[in-house]
């Protein structure tokens, strides 16, 4: 009986492993229905908040979820759609940024920032090792396309998760017919709802009024793209600690291609980071640890598995994931201590 701690550990490095293996191969399967399972908690959250409104809450539980499932159908498909269009004209785009960008080369040479005068495919050469401008930013925007591309399959799969949700407790109680397994399985379930529910719900909030205030500055400084890059913004806020950075750099990078002046990329930049803090310091304060109770190291970790596993949607995915493996870990003895490890507060998954 020592021995049953560390054969213990060994299983569950060998099924995290195998798991792993499976999330690599199947994530053209698994990916569009996990991200479902994900909009779900949204959209019910959405709908729960339309049945607390004066008029909207004397419509049928049916008809809020049925109008929040077209919005988010709309959303995503409008997502698709901005993605596709927004690469068309970057393309477009691209020889008029080069020639901005020749010409503040010129500028700087001309002042004696730089020697030599080169010229841009001589800079791109020395700097990112013969990779053009327009492969640069068409591998960027191809990553989000893919991402795209899923909606019909995330918005079909949320559609029957919505329509099977009210039943989900009857078919559990027949499954499992014992007591205490319906209970623990009941208790899980709900912890898992109230958890992600709430994380989400409140994530995605911030992010569309972080979206709003970064389309706000953008468009009032003539940033192309000015739409896209918010919604890009926005959800690239999901991805905590580093999706600020990430969503902030693509319009910060190519304003200085759109415009050839460095001083008003450099406004750009502080605006969209003042943005980035005050809203993350007034209504994002340690957001994921009071929610999902899951230490920052752990979360970090987490990011980087997710992202090596799913890429993007994987990054976006790693805190809602992470946490629910750590509410099934803690209902089990066997795998309490892992929740205990992956939790921020001990208290919480005792």
């Amino acid at each position: 009986m020592r021995g049953a701690p560390f054969l213990n550990l060994v299983l569950a490095m060998a099924l995290a492993l195998m798991t792993g293996w499976l999330l690599v191969a199947g994530k053209d399967i698994f990916l569009p229905i996990v991200m479902a399972i994900i909009a779900v908690y949204v959209l019910t959250t959405a709908a729960e908040a339309l049945g607390r409104l004066p008029v909207l809450g004397r419509l049928p539980v049916f008809a809020r979820h049925l109008a929040v499932l077209l919005a988010f159908t709309a959303a995503l498909f409008g997502f698709a759609l901005v993605v596709q269009v927004t690469i068309s004209q970057l393309v477009t785009a691209l020889p008029r940024y080069q020639a901005n960008l020749q010409a503040l080369i010129d500028r700087l040479a001309e002042s004696g920032w730089i020697q030599d005068n080169p010229t841009l495919e001589e800079v791109l050469d020395a700097t990112l090792e013969k990779i053009s401008l327009q492969t640069l930013f068409i591998r960027l925007l191809g990553g989000l396309t893919s991402f795209g591309l899923s909606a019909f399959l995330v918005a079909l799969y949320a559609a029957f998760l919505l329509g099977e949700r009210r039943d989900f407790g009857r078919k559990l109680a027949a499954a499992l017919p014992l007591g205490d397994q319906a209970e623990v399985t009941g208790r899980i379930i709900a912890q898992i709802n109230t958890r992600i529910g709430d994380y989400l719900a409140v994530k995605t909030l911030i992010n569309m009024i972080l979206g709003a205030v970064s389309f706000a500055i953008m468009w009032w400084m003539g940033v192309d793209f000015a739409l896209f890059w918010a919604v890009l913004i926005g959800l690239f806020n999901y991805i905590p600690y580093l999706g600020g950075v990430i969503g902030v750099a693509p319009p910060v990078i190519l304003s200085l291609a759109q415009w050839g002046d460095p001083l008003k990329t450099i406004l750009l930049a502080v605006l969209l980071t003042l943005a980035q803090t005050l809203i993350g310091t007034i209504l994002d304060p340690k957001l994921v640890g009071k929610q999902v109770n899951l230490s920052p190291f752990v979360v970090m970790v987490a990011l980087a598995v997710w992202a090596a596993l799913w890429g993007l949607p994987g990054a976006i995915l790693a805190v809602p994931m992470t946490s629910i493996i750590a509410i099934v870990c803690a209902a089990f003895e066997p795998t309490r201590f892992v929740a205990v490890l992956l939790s921020e507060k001990i208290a919480d998954e005792a």
